[in-house]
């Protein structure tokens, strides 16, 4: 078992140690985005993009079985190395705003406009946070707790996309 670390030693080289010599730590922080200094969760985020290209290409089926993996592994994932870090859902877990993404995509068109649109949405929806988004951001804890804003942040984000591609598609 990994030693956890307290808040007051959560200096950085010791957040370098655990996201990049860790693979937990690596995968929850994004392959290193998460330790960005400014806006962690977009650049989480950005890193996002080509593995949603990756996602989009299997089959339907691949695809969403593919992402609820994607998702159930994250909540292990995010509650684990926030237990590490002894932090519910620190700035540099973006493991979350990854998999938001990648739903956020799931019907749209692979061309980059609208993938720039599912982009700027859900990151509306993920730091904004409306109702019942913060509500459940600050009431359900763990590894789900820091899982579902997002899904819910995509699923809103979906919902315009869908709406804009009804409108001019």
């Amino acid at each position: 078992m990994e030693p956890k670390i307290k808040s007051e030693e959560l200096d950085k080289p010791a957040l370098r140690k655990l996201v990049l010599g860790t693979p937990d730590g690596l995968l929850a922080f994004g392959f290193g985005a998460g330790l960005s200094p400014v806006a962690p969760g977009t650049m989480g985020t950005l890193v996002a993009i080509p593995f949603a290209l990756i996602l989009r290409n299997l089959t339907p089926l691949g695809f969403w079985v593919s992402l609820l993996l994607l998702f159930v592994m994250g909540v292990w994932l995010c509650g684990h190395v926030s237990r590490k870090l002894g932090q519910h859902d620190h700035g540099g877990i973006v493991w979350d705003e990854m998999v938001g993404y990648w739903l956020t995509v799931a019907f749209v068109p692979l061309q980059w406009p609208w993938l720039l649109a599912a982009f700027v949405l859900f990151r509306i929806f993920d730091i904004f946070k409306p109702w019942p988004i913060r509500q459940l951001d600050e009431n359900v804890s763990g590894g789900f707790g820091i899982m579902i804003d997002d899904i819910l942040a995509a699923i809103y984000s979906m919902a315009l996309l869908g709406l804009a591609q009804y409108l001019w598609l």
